[in-house]
């Protein structure tokens, strides 16, 4: 099989890199410090500064994950980054502050408030197929339109209709704090300490600032009122406890969580779903298979909740763009205590990665890697734990998993039962992983109705 027949992908690293060239190409694409042998080999390790490893055997991965979680916290990159925007929330809290956390928002995700959350996903869906279908014959960047799509949803199910607090102000303010500071710093490659200023994050402080003051006037005016009929995802964590000490969150802890639900919460699927929509338009007969199913299951009709059983072969597509592109492509941590993984020692200090995008392209563990193959998750039994990780695994595992699918599935399904999607020449997506894997130039698709 040529480059030719396979959808687009990075190219690794084959020679050692320098500190500086690491840098360097760490700003413009994490991704580009991936060494190739990585998708050969169980476990890389080197050093740049630091010492590092990244992980690809799933038994390794295990033991991180779930076997010795607490010696592999979140590293110190990861939270110099993401603190000042999100704060102390569940994806950066660590150890028995994380788990009293955890405890109190699960109730929110559980299987019945996803599915009460549907509609609020299939009136998104509705509304982004009338937009396509409004462009006509021409070219549509379908990553602007799905993160559009999918901020509706995560406005419509955090902030309810009538509240005074406008997400897209939220999305707005941390995603201009991310594009200037989640670039890798060399203070953080280096290992400075955290009072250091860093170049960047200095100068999108008070954006961020006046964004925290505004989510805590939203959520102390929805305590004060009360919950809806229907509740939204705030009056369900404002009701959350933690079961085994009672404890709820406070303003300052749900305004973090809230602000982390809404920015990781539409833009992961908004670029599983860009992604998706690229390869159903790169293999056409996958795209015609789809669309089958999605019209027979459908009938002409918008997908909700009901019809995500009758819908497998999409759910597989999802399953499948998330292989290919991880939204979180690299997952670090840094070592607390001595351990062993793989037989190698790792001491206290080291940065541990699990390069995910190395991972699912790991041709131990995967057949064809770098193959566009939705069939691979046919039997989901056969996909070997550990080896699939994007939404990561153990107690982490992300607590949005099955409302982000939920939504993937019912907006491709709707999608594609009344489009037929094309590649415009010229305008191939390159994989670019800054904080996430985005389509670096955007997913220029046309499409025609069918």
């Amino acid at each position: 099989m040529s480059s030719a027949d396979l959808p687009v992908h990075v190219p690794l690293v084959t020679q050692p890199m320098g500190i500086l060239a690491s840098l360097n190409a760490a700003r413009r694409n994490l991704l580009e410090i991936l060494p190739e042998i990585a998708t050969r080999q169980p476990m890389v390790s080197g050093r740049t500064a630091k010492r590092w490893h990244m992980v690809m055997d799933p038994d390794a991965i295990r033991r991180m994950l779930l076997e010795n979680l607490d010696n592999y916290p979140k590293s110190l990159v990861t939270k110099n980054l993401l603190k000042p925007a999100i704060g102390d929330s569940l994806f950066i809290a660590e150890g028995a502050h994380w788990r009293w956390q955890r405890r109190a928002a699960a109730p929110a995700f559980s299987h019945r408030n996803v599915t009460n959350l549907a509609p609020v996903m299939s009136a998104a869906a509705e509304t982004s197929l009338n937009r396509i279908t409004a462009a006509g014959p021409r070219a549509v960047d379908m990553y602007v339109e799905m993160v559009r799509a999918t901020f509706e949803v995560i406005g419509n199910v955090t902030f309810s209709e009538g509240s005074r607090f406008e997400p897209e102000e939220v999305h707005r303010a941390i995603d201009s704090y991310i594009d200037a500071a989640a670039r890798l710093s060399l203070f953080d490659v280096l290992g400075f300490p955290d009072w250091v200023p860093r170049p960047g994050r200095i100068f999108t402080g008070r954006a961020v600032n006046d964004m925290k003051a505004l989510a805590d006037g939203a959520v102390e005016a929805r305590a004060a009122k009360g919950p809806r009929d229907i509740p939204d995802l705030l009056d369900l964590l404002l009701e959350g406890e933690d079961p085994e000490t009672k404890r709820k969150m406070n303003t300052a802890e749900l305004r973090d969580n809230l602000l982390t639900f809404i920015v990781a919460g539409h833009e992961t699927t908004a670029l599983t779903l860009s992604w998706a929509l690229y390869l159903c338009a790169f293999d056409q007969d996958v795209q015609a298979r789809a669309r089958t199913e999605a019209q027979s299951a459908l009938d002409g009709r918008i997908a909700t909740a009901d019809d995500l059983d009758n819908l497998p072969f999409i759910r597989m597509i999802v399953d499948e763009a998330l292989r290919l592109y991880p939204p979180a492509g690299i997952i670090s941590r840094t070592a607390q205590e001595h351990d062993e993984l793989c037989g190698r020692e790792v001491l206290p200090g080291d940065t541990v990665m699990i390069p995910i995008y190395a991972l699912h392209r790991n041709r131990v563990l995967w057949d064809g890697p770098d193959a566009f193959r939705p069939d691979r998750f046919a039997d989901r039994k056969s996909v070997q734990r550990f080896a699939y990780l994007p939404f990561g695994d153990g107690p982490r595992i992300c607590i949005g998993a099955s409302f982000a699918i939920q939504e993937a599935v019912i907006i491709l399904a709707t999608l594609l039962s009344r489009r037929r999607f094309h590649l415009v020449p010229g305008r191939t997506p390159k994989p670019v992983m800054i904080l996430t894997l985005r389509p670096e130039g955007g997913v220029w698709l046309t499409s025609e109705p069918v």
